[in-house]
């Protein structure tokens, strides 16, 4: 592994951790966290990798995070740098009550809920009144996730050790812990494919994915050189309900996605911006000719914020004829988490068909693989 410096985030200004066979000493002074190990990071690929180098584990749609303990002072960072203990007190008190009083862990926050996790659950934790963090904690409880071990119950680091070795550790680890805590569970890993199909086999779309760590690499804190992910994209065909030019043309630059609800009403739920340049000007003026208000019935496309400017928020409505299919990966909140990708046009399809309802995923108990041995 790198020196000391390349896997340390400093949180607080003025502090360096020491070179000190007790790791975990060094980082916390008076309860206090002073640094971070950086998170391991995950390079996007197309399909999941083969060979024997290679450890399979389940995505998980959540808040990564690593967790900190010493003695009963805990805290919980972002894969930012970011603090989130204040945000999930349910998380710290889990992990006060395990049985090593001294640790670091890497795993992924999540809100369990209809037998998967809602990440919208997730996002109403991170809000500045504490009586509602502490309301939802109980209402809504987190769990925590754990897939990587890095510092251990000695205040030994573990990140320069090969991953065999860390999970290893993790499985003694979670064998002496995690037995009676419900709140911190262990992630299932395999190194055969073909039980990684099996988790998709047996959950379909409600997992993330499938994540691809080399068994002979360390912890390489900060970089992608170690993991990779292979996303679950699912595909929707959507009403193009309007569409807003790029900013300072006069060609279409995104267009503004629409499904109908039960009440026949067209809401907007996203976009989409993979539009090859060289068809842009037949297809703005396509999209011309079918400006017409009100575009959207429902839920309308937002104003100005702090991402869109006045220009960049202005949208043109249109006649509700025209049907796209994009892929996406995650529809939360009545909207698609992150923009969709154009896959082609459906002249095929009739606007009526393009409804919530297809969206709805085959239920499944996902967090029952929480409970499987790998």
């Amino acid at each position: 592994m790198a020196g000391a410096h390349s896997a340390i985030l400093v949180i607080s200004y003025g502090h360096f951790i020491p070179s000190s066979p007790r790791w975990m000493r060094a980082m916390f002074k008076n309860g206090v966290l002073l640094a971070a190990i950086k998170p391991m990071e995950a390079r996007s690929v197309d399909e999941i990798p083969i060979g024997s180098e290679w450890q399979y584990e389940p995505k998980w749609d959540g808040f990564r995070c690593i967790a900190y303990r010493d003695g009963t002072a805990v805290e919980l960072i972002s894969k930012a740098g970011q603090p989130l203990t204040r945000y999930f007190p349910d998380v710290v008190g889990s992990l006060r009550a395990l049985k090593s009083k001294e640790f670091a862990l890497d795993g992924e926050i999540v809100v369990p809920a209809d037998q998967g996790f809602s990440f919208d659950a997730l996002l109403q934790r991170i809000h500045p009144a504490q009586t509602r963090v502490e309301r939802l904690s109980s209402e809504t409880p987190a769990i925590y996730i754990v897939f990587d071990y890095l510092i251990d119950g000695n205040g030994q680091r573990l990140v320069g050790c090969e991953l065999k070795r860390r999970r290893q550790l993790l499985e003694s680890f979670a064998k002496r812990n995690l037995k009676s805590n419900q709140g911190v569970r262990l992630s299932p890993a395999t190194t055969k494919l073909a039980r990684a199909n099996e988790w998709f086999a047996r959950v379909g779309n409600a997992l993330d994915g499938i994540i691809a760590k080399r068994l002979d690499r360390p912890y390489d804190s900060g970089e992608r050189t170690a993991m990779v992910k292979v996303k679950n994209y699912r595909t929707a065909d959507c009403v193009v309900g309007g569409f807003r030019y790029n900013e300072g043309k006069k060609v279409v630059g995104s267009l503004l996605l629409g499904l109908y609800d039960k009440a026949g009403l067209l809401n907007h739920v996203g976009f989409t911006s993979g539009l090859k340049a060289n068809e842009k000007v037949a297809l703005t003026k396509r999209l011309r000719s079918l400006i017409a208000e009100p575009g959207f019935t429902g839920s309308k496309p937002g104003g100005p914020s702090r991402w869109n400017t006045a220009r960049s928020a202005e949208w043109k409505p249109l006649k509700p004829t025209l049907v796209v299919e994009v892929s996406y990966d995650h529809f939360s909140g009545g909207r698609f988490r992150h923009g969709t990708s154009l896959i082609r046009w459906r002249p095929d399809k009739s606007p009526s068909q393009c409804t919530m309802e297809q969206l709805k995923q085959k239920r499944a108990d996902l967090t029952a693989l929480l409970t499987q041995r790998a």
